[in-house]
């Protein structure tokens, strides 16, 4: 992108794009090698991919210049230094349209490439790197000082060849080697630390099912990976009609849980409309914690059908409870109750927790972990389903910092403005329960 003007915001210069970008992409949209069409299309192609990579390096120095900006302006609010740079992520993430965790991680990115990887980000730049890749390279430099990790930052410079026709395992491999090279004694001591890191989690996975991944030291996945693999292996040579990856899967939710159904007297809430569970209706369900589930499913489910290949198979012991939810009829909003009480207590809690489903912050779908007031409660706020919200840690630590406000709106469903330290706001509604019909 040749045409560029200059601007400087908190200390750092920022080459922007200019409307005549367009113009940019026209000239570089030569014929192809053939001249003919599909050579033109893959140079397209080509081009766009080059103009990304250098957007995305141009939103690392204004994330940058903000984030100094932002520092600048907190410090003559009388923000003490150790409050400054606060709520400066979740802000980059609502600008960028990505989740609070994201932007968080885009700024980190940033300040790596800027600051302290400029080989890098001139590889970006110029489009020998996407995003991505230049994300790997800085995750894998993370543990090292400043000082080393600009001298694997020059090593792996774009004229070594380093990234030519490379995928994502071959620049990491060659930035981990690079990596050791320069500090094996910090690189040691972070595969050390790493075991305190283990943990495990849940996403969603496509056709009512989940990925449960664990992150464990090598030698442990290493175990369990084998316990289940032989213990498959002994099951299909008894006659075990299952495969080796259903018994393998089947044995890990058994000796995780203890039970072969798989649960422990967990509360799944499983939100559906009464014609859904009693008429036959194919009004998808709602599955706290994973989404939207097919009304079959759902209604197999709490049958516990005996069926080979329906999920009351597996969860054949279930104590069904029947909680009524009654919603507007046009609008589906769920009615109110109200509490005098500063906490919210377990009927309310549960009431917003059904009707938010995950963190109320646009693009943050994190799990719900804490309920608050949209107007504070020390400010007159009540505590009520209108006035409450629910929200993830982060996303409830960063509506504290100095400039976060959130008001209620009018609205078809539960909806609030959050507004942000520079003064731009967002809107956010609660998602539409089963049965809702948009018109």
């Amino acid at each position: 992108m040749e045409q560029v003007r200059e601007q400087q915001a908190g200390g750092v210069a920022i080459a922007a794009p200019v409307p005549a970008a367009s113009a940019t992409l026209a000239a570089g949209l030569d014929r192809g090698p053939e001249g003919t069409v599909s050579g033109d299309l893959i140079q397209q192609l080509r081009v766009l991919e080059d103009m990304k990579s250098a957007i995305s390096s141009l939103q690392a120095k204004i994330a940058v210049a903000f984030d100094l900006a932002q520092r600048q302006e907190q410090a003559r609010n009388g923000v003490p230094a150790s409050e400054r740079g606060k709520g400066v992520a979740a802000q980059v993430a609502l600008a960028r349209r990505e989740s609070p965790n994201k932007g968080s991680r885009l700024l980190g990115l940033a300040k790596a490439l800027v600051t302290e990887m400029p080989h890098t980000m001139a590889a970006l730049e110029s489009g020998q790197l996407n995003e991505w890749r230049a994300t790997l390279l800085v995750k894998e430099t993370a543990c090292l000082s400043v000082e080393h990790r600009a001298a694997v930052d020059e090593e792996i410079a774009p004229d070594t060849g380093t990234f030519d026709g490379a995928g994502d395992k071959a620049i990491t491999a060659a930035v981990k080697a690079a990596a050791y090279r320069r500090d094996p004694c910090t690189v040691t001591e972070r595969a050390a630390h790493a075991a305190s890191e283990r943990y495990v989690s849940l996403r969603p996975a496509p056709d009512t099912m989940t990925y449960l991944t664990a992150l464990l030291p090598v030698a442990q996945g290493v175990a369990v990976f084998a316990a289940l693999t032989r213990h498959a292996g002994t099951a299909r040579s008894d006659g075990d009609t299952r495969s080796k990856g259903q018994v393998m899967a089947d044995t890990l939710v058994e000796r995780t849980t203890g039970n072969a159904a798989g649960y422990t007297g967990i509360d799944l809430q499983l939100v559906m409309t009464d014609r859904a569970l009693l008429a036959g209706d194919s009004e998808p369900a709602r599955l706290t914690g994973y989404g939207i589930v097919p009304a079959g499913w759902a209604r197999e489910l709490l049958s516990n059908s005996q069926g080979s290949d329906g999920p009351g198979a597996y969860y054949q012991d279930f104590n069904v409870w029947v909680r009524r939810l009654y919603t507007a009829p046009r609008t589906g909003e769920l009615l109110a109750t109200d509490s005098r009480a500063r906490f919210f207590p377990p009927g309310i809690r549960r009431f917003i927790e059904t009707r938010d489903n995950t963190c109320r912050t646009p693009y943050c779908d994190a799990p719900i972990r804490h309920l608050d007031h949209v107007i504070p409660w020390h400010s007159g706020g009540t505590t009520t389903v209108d006035n409450g919200t629910g929200l993830c840690e982060a996303c409830n630590h960063t509506k504290e910092n100095p400039g976060w406000t959130a008001t209620p709106e009018a609205g078809s469903r539960h909806t609030l403005r959050v507004n942000t330290p520079t003064g731009h706001s967002y809107q956010s509604q609660a998602p539409p329960l089963p049965g809702y019909r948009r018109t």
